[in-house]
């Protein structure tokens, strides 16, 4: 029996009030307009706000979004361009909408949804009234501080075949405080095949996954292909800022051959992933590909290999890592595109894309000038929760390198931390950036690891979760698990180019755990892939001089450093939880001849 696959969504239900009066009064006429007010608002209006369609019922939609605060600003946004289209119109001519949104988990079966949370929504949007939007108390926790509305309490409402009352609430706004956009397809083929092709304005990269080809002269053996593709598309489908192409519209090609900048074209997708799964007795091999669609290039390919007697577990591992993979590689080239744009009036999201690229600089002046795109961008998008993550980040980092004062440095970046997490409960980068924010700067080491945990929980393939949950761990002592963050970090993608950070990282808690040897080993692998890195350099010292075996390596070793640092500066920028961490740490730094 297939294992059941469940996720969190934020469900939105939409139909026309009095739909069959309006038909029995003119069918066709009704039918066209409606038809018309989904392709040109209702779907531009989803797709601005991370919504994916999942059916279309004639006088109404079932949409899923990432995130509340996307499905009720889309509703919001719909709701003011349907007052505007109908002002002046005659009252049989007005096609009005009624909405309703709940935050649940659902079951997920191929494209569909099913569930409670799915009937919920859509018994919240029969009781709204001509214009207006329910949502229920999920939603307005979610939503609380985040969003330019007000949601008005309605008391507990029994719904339709729900077993349980639900708490209601009405949403009012403010039309000044929601100015909308427009891009409309030019049908309503998109309702049906996937999103239309992407404007000029729309910055989000999108990625379509092909049906991967079966090469295994067995057609019995498709289903896992599918079984692959599928879970690849719903795992894609956590990484924020990335739009992901139902399945449903990406299997349109398959058996067919394709250019890939025809697949990008006709799907609005920025990136294609192709590939294919050979089985051949007892051994299976998985090729994938990721391409730019726009360029027709490859970007990464990658061939994984196992045996069939372990199929299921390598299909998660191999499932993990092709996504983790992607988001690297998406990531790094949307950088790209971002610097190749002519400076100006850029979006938030473009700054924020800029920024990133002066933090992985790391040098003084790529730090202060991502420092100063990240403040656009959040002026830009108060909301923005992923760029207040990075701008805590920017500024730990100026911080370590006495890049300004450090009292102003830990300030600023902490306070960014906890905004990021405060506006990101659902955006994984804020959560495990801002979660690192307030354990480093902060010294809240389990709020801020359960902030990042909180982040692996809606993106398990995240490498920086798993990385900077890994140096959390061994700031608060849990040096056992600190272990199996990198060794996960480094199973999901061992060519990453930040695996740097695991190999080195790995050895601080063999260090704190007296393991000297294998620390020592991590220290120079670490080196071994860049001779000047400052956490390789500085766990060999430390390990070296606990190890006391090798004192002509050890001054080599401390030569290298630019300056010699006292054991109090080092100290103040290690924060260390536990007395005998600290006391270990004073005692090799003190045996390695630093001074106080």
């Amino acid at each position: 029996m297939a294992h059941e696959q469940r996720r969190l969504a934020a469900i939105v239900s939409i139909d026309v009030v009095g739909y069959s009066r309006l038909m029995g009064r003119n069918e066709s006429g009704t039918h066209a307009l409606v038809k018309t007010h989904l392709a040109e608002r209702v779907m531009p209006c989803f797709r601005r706000h991370g919504g994916r369609l999942v059916k279309s019922t004639g006088d109404g939609v079932l949409a899923e979004f990432g995130s509340a605060v996307g499905a009720l600003s889309a509703l919001i946004e719909l709701q003011q361009e349907m007052g505007r289209a109908n002002r002046g119109q005659p009252e049989a001519d007005r096609i009005v909408f009624r909405a309703g949104v709940h935050l649940g988990e659902v079951i997920v079966e191929h494209d569909d949804i099913y569930g409670d949370a799915v009937n919920i929504a859509a018994r919240l949007e029969g009781e709204a009234p001509p214009g207006g939007i329910l949502a229920s108390r999920a939603v307005r926790e979610a939503v609380s501080g985040r969003i330019k509305a007000e949601l008005h309490a309605l008391g507990e409402l029994s719904l339709k075949n729900i077993e349980r009352p639900i708490r209601t609430f009405r949403v009012a706004w403010k039309e000044a405080d929601w100015p909308t956009g427009t891009g409309a397809p030019s049908d309503l083929s998109s309702l049906q095949t996937g999103p239309s092709p992407r404007s000029a304005l729309d910055d989000t990269p999108s990625i379509a996954v092909l049906p991967f080809r079966n090469l295994s002269g067995d057609p019995g053996r498709q289903y896992f292909a599918d079984g692959v593709v599928e879970d690849v598309v719903t795992t894609l489908s956590r990484i924020p800022n990335l739009v992901v192409i139902p399945r449903n519209s990406s299997y349109l090609y398959k058996d067919r051959s394709v250019d890939v900048r025809q697949v990008g074209s006709e799907l609005g997708a920025s990136y294609v992933l192709d590939g294919s799964v050979r089985i051949a007795g007892s051994r299976l091999r998985i090729g994938c590909a990721l391409l730019d669609a726009a360029r027709g290039r490859q970007i990464w390919a990658e061939r994984y290999d196992g045996a069939m007697a372990d199929v299921f577990d390598l299909q998660d591992k191999i499932t993990s890592s092709i996504v983790a993979t992607i988001g690297s590689k998406v990531l790094s080239t949307e950088i790209a595109r971002a610097q190749a744009k002519p400076t100006g009036n850029l979006s938030a999201y473009d700054l924020y894309l800029r920024a990133i690229a002066g933090i992985n600089g790391r040098t003084e002046s790529s730090l202060g000038q991502a420092v100063e795109l990240l403040e656009r961008a959040v002026a830009a998008d108060r909301l923005f929760s992923s760029a207040y993550g990075y701008l805590a980040c920017a500024h730990w980092i100026r911080r370590d390198n006495e890049w300004g004062p450090f009292e102003e440095a830990t300030a600023r970046g902490l306070a960014a931390a906890k905004t990021a997490i405060e506006l990101g409960k659902d955006d994984p980068i804020a959560l495990y950036l801002g979660g690192y924010g307030i354990a480093f700067l902060g010294g809240r080491f389990h709020d801020g690891l359960a902030h990042i945990e909180c982040a692996l929980a809606l993106n398990p393939n995240q490498l920086g979760a798993w990385r900077l949950g890994g140096r959390v761990c061994w700031m608060m002592g849990d040096h056992e698990k600190s272990i199996r963050y990198y060794e996960r970090c480094l199973q999901l993608s061992p060519q990453d180019e930040l695996a740097i950070e695991a190999l080195s990282g790995i050895g601080v808690p063999h260090f704190f755990l007296g393991h000297y040897d294998e620390a020592l080993h991590w220290a120079e692998r670490t080196l071994g892939v860049q001779p000047s890195h400052g956490q390789g350099l500085g766990l060999k010292i430390l390990a070296l001089a606990m190890a006391g075996s090798r004192p002509d390596e050890l001054r080599y070793a401390v030569q290298q450093l630019p300056q010699r640092p006292t054991v109090a500066w080092v100290m103040e920028r290690v924060p260390l939880s536990r007395s005998c961490d600290r006391e270990l740490m004073e005692m090799a730094l003190r045996k390695a001849g630093f001074p106080d």
